[in-house]
């Protein structure tokens, strides 16, 4: 049974679609301590030796399971950094579900920073799921700095979907991938800031091998006075290709700086960039309010449509 109070199932469910204990493997992290944890056959999860995180094994060919492993803050002014290395077998097929809730009620800033590393094997498949979220009346931050490592044998798949839709006050993303040969990396990216918030992206992908590829789309919405910072380099050493994209939605006094890098070592890499910022077409707020919508509701249709 885990051991949470009310307000920490509430995020639970928010960063991480739980409403009770997960099938499969999962350890659930509150207020800097494991509120439960289980293993299953095919993965295992242990402390790391230093104690400031999780080593998490999948053994090769493992097929159709998934790991939970989210975290949730209720404390104001507790700070935190954890490592969580992830060793997939050659072969397997997995899901894995990260992601944190900070509610602060008080006047102390809290943080959440983790490091998380991917080892895939040959020819593995894995999908994961990251999900911000930030809520709680105090005057402290909510903040949370999240870093990504991704070391891909040949032939593997990783699929990233990033998300941070409210309350979070400060992060700063980092993510990190080298990809070796047939090797596919996709990340959808999906933010939005609003009042004073910041948030900033930044990835370099190197593609080391031939037939290596990337692709990585951010979709964005920066509100009130908040700033963002997309910045996404590839890297191709090899004959390979790839692709990232920025796409925002300016509004109000928000601010959005997106820094396209592409550096080719190799005669046949195909690298290519794309990136629009902009505010909402005035046309489709029309178009909605013919409709019967009024146009705060109408522009909160078009953003949500934006970032699904």
């Amino acid at each position: 049974m885990l051991k949470l109070d009310e307000i920490g199932k509430r995020l639970l469910s928010e960063v991480a679609d739980l409403h009770r204990v997960p099938e499969g493997a999962y350890n659930i992290r509150s207020n800097g301590e494991s509120a439960g944890r289980a293993s299953t056959e095919n993965i295992e999860i242990i402390p790391r030796e230093d104690g400031a995180g999780l080593v998490i094994r999948i053994k090769s060919g493992t097929k159709n399971e998934s790991v939970h492993i989210p975290v949730v803050m209720t404390k104001s002014g507790l700070k935190e950094l954890v490592y969580n290395d992830f060793y997939i077998g050659e072969d397997a097929d997995v899901t894995i579900v990260a992601g944190c809730g900070i509610d602060n009620c008080g006047p102390k800033d809290s943080e959440h920073d983790g490091i998380h590393r991917f080892y895939v094997g040959k020819g593995a498949r894995v999908r994961y799921v990251e999900k911000h979220y930030g809520s709680g009346d105090g005057s402290g931050k909510r903040i949370l700095n999240p870093g990504t490592e991704v070391y891909m044998e040949e032939n593997s798949f990783a699929e990233m979907e990033m998300v941070q839709i409210k309350g979070v006050d400060d992060t700063n993303r980092t993510t990190k991938a080298e990809l070796k040969a047939g090797a596919k990396l996709v990340v959808r990216e999906r933010l939005m800031t609003h009042e004073s918030q910041n948030a900033l992206s930044t990835y370099v992908v190197n593609l080391n091998g031939e037939g290596a590829s990337a692709d990585v789309v951010s979709r964005s919405v920066a509100r009130d006075n908040s700033y963002q910072k997309f910045d996404a380099k590839l890297v191709g050493n090899a004959a390979c290709s790839g692709h990232t994209e920025c796409d925002s939605i300016i509004m109000e006094r928000g601010r959005i700086l997106a820094v396209p890098g592409l550096e080719a070592n190799d005669v046949d890499a195909a690298l290519v960039h794309e990136a629009a910022i902009g505010k909402i077409a005035g046309d489709q707020i029309i178009k909605l309010m013919t409709l019967g919508l009024t146009e705060q509701e109408a522009e909160e249709q078009i953003i949500n449509g934006f970032l699904k």
